[in-house]
């Protein structure tokens, strides 16, 4: 696939590189265009000039930036991302008061609203960039869970997380990413509260239909 990812922090790389790993074009943009060249280069990814060349052609487009900049990202491609498929990967943050965050919203929800014309899927947020390079903890493929509305976009994306090496797992509809962006926020505060490495991803275990 053709991926745009907008966003060269740990995120973007971790993803960029497990993408090209996997045979995919990708094509990195960043606020600093150097920034995305130096993440290019790490990850053997393409750079471009701006967020607009760089979703211009893409099949998906990754959304690996912070959480308060998400508003003035997508406001300013506005119809550049007429009919692409966004990946969500932003998580709101507050440790000192979570129930900030926790309000029954979810950014996946407010970027559907603000790029209406786009196909909004959440995925990634709940694993750190240490597992979106490698989704393995202790010898098992961590599970990758992906919530969205438009079926064919979903589709996609559960594709992309599995050629990257996760277990995909369809997680129901675009509500679902407040779900999915709990637990992104449980897991950082666990590494917080425990001083855990950072390490942790999600699996479920027990039955579940398939052995993979």
């Amino acid at each position: 696939m053709k991926v745009a990812i907008i966003g060269s922090g740990n995120v973007g790389k971790a993803l960029a590189g497990s993408a090209t790993r996997a045979g995919h074009t990708v094509t990195l943009a960043a606020h600093d265009p150097q920034h995305a060249e130096d993440a290019a280069k790490a990850t053997k990814a393409h750079a471009a000039r701006s967020n607009k060349e760089a979703v211009k052609d893409a099949e998906l487009v990754v959304l690996a930036v912070p959480a308060d900049k998400v508003d003035e990202v997508v406001g300013a491609l506005s119809s550049d991302l007429d009919g692409k498929v966004i990946i969500d990967v932003t998580n709101r943050v507050n440790a000192q008061d979570p129930g900030q965050v926790l309000d029954g919203s979810s950014m996946a929800e407010q970027i559907q609203k603000k790029a209406p014309k786009s196909h909004v899927v959440k995925a990634f947020n709940y694993a750190f960039a240490s597992k979106m390079a490698d989704p393995n903890a202790d010898g098992t493929k961590l599970d990758a869970y992906i919530a969205g509305d438009h079926e064919p976009s979903k589709q996609k994306a559960l594709q992309f997380a599995e050629s990257i090496g996760f277990r995909p797992v369809d997680a129901g509809p675009l509500a679902m990413a407040r779900v999915l962006e709990g637990m992104g926020l449980l897991n950082i505060l666990l590494q917080i509260k425990h001083n855990w490495p950072w390490q942790s991803g999600w699996k479920l275990a027990g039955p579940t239909g398939d052995k993979k």
